[in-house]
């Protein structure tokens, strides 16, 4: 995967994307919102649905800005294109939680007025790069995860065995319902409810955590970069790997997962005014239910 510097910029905004949840009706009418606004400013607007990954990516190289209308999950498939095609991200939250948006709806327009005038920062974020490896069939395609990527037991409630290894040195064989390797973005979702740490989402780091792993003296660990994190299913009636919890491809005992850091993060549109991190963090976590 190819792209511009982290730190550059877009001198002006001439053309922006306009992805969104079409099942989320706030969300069709902020896309029209959107779309009006910009039209009132002679911005040319594209727009499509935030899974439909093939149009994303044909648009994304004479786009400006790619603006993501939903929650955290449709953020989540639109980042699929932009690991692809690099393109500043900014996501408007008509979701629950909103971890990865930087706009409420209320928002808005005024966020878009400041964004056009340059009055924004760009963040980096690390993204995970999968790749499954088997002894009896060819290795698929490599895929790309913005929060996690988790190997897990399917639909029965029965616990896996897998062996995991960082940088070609054993770590552990856990007993579990399943690992997630997790980037400091996702640390505050899966990762997280299993009992691993949250990391700035700006760092450059692998969280490894298990899920509901039986008799573990490994919580969870977290790994530098440059290493690649080894996850073999040992032994398991079914098992899954889960892509960024949008996509579930099946895994067969002997399978290895492998997940590293990608060298290029996708870059998203700090706002002048935005709520910072720590900031939102306190105020996501007061909302959800005790």
């Amino acid at each position: 995967m190819t792209g511009l510097p982290t730190s550059e910029r877009p001198v002006r905004f001439e053309r922006i994307g306009l992805a969104f949840n079409p099942t989320n009706a706030a969300a069709v009418v902020a896309r029209d919102r959107a779309a009006a606004w910009c039209a009132a400013r002679s911005i040319a607007t594209w727009t499509a649905e935030a899974g439909d990954t093939a149009t994303l990516v044909a648009e994304l190289p004479t786009t400006d800005l790619l603006l993501v209308l939903g929650g955290d999950g449709t953020f989540l498939r639109a980042a699929r294109a932009v690991a692809e095609v690099d393109v500043p991200l900014l996501g408007v939250n008509l979701g629950k939680v909103g971890f990865l948006s930087k706009v409420e709806a209320h928002e808005l327009e005024p966020v878009l007025e400041r964004v056009v005038a340059g009055e924004f920062e760009i963040e980096g974020r690390m993204v995970l790069e999968g790749t499954i490896h088997s002894a009896t069939r060819p290795a698929g395609p490599s895929f790309v995860a913005l929060n996690d990527v988790v190997v897990a037991r399917g639909s029965l409630a029965r616990v896996v065995r897998l062996e995991v290894s960082v940088a070609g040195s054993h770590v552990a064989t856990f007993i579990a319902d399943g690992l997630i390797v997790a980037s400091p973005t996702g640390s505050t979702g899966y990762s997280f409810s299993a009992g691993g740490p949250i990391l700035d989402p700006t760092s450059r780091n692998l969280v490894v955590t298990p899920i509901a792993g039986y008799l573990s003296a490994i919580r969870s660990i977290v790994v530098a970069p440059r290493h690649v994190v080894r996850c073999r299913v040992v032994a398991a009636h079914e098992a899954i790997v889960s892509i960024d919890g949008r996509e579930d491809r099946p895994l067969a005992v002997g399978d290895v997962v492998e997940v590293r850091a990608v060298e290029r993060p996708i870059r998203l549109v700090e706002p002048m005014g935005a709520i910072p991190f720590w900031d939102l963090l306190r105020q996501k976590v007061e909302l959800l239910p005790s």
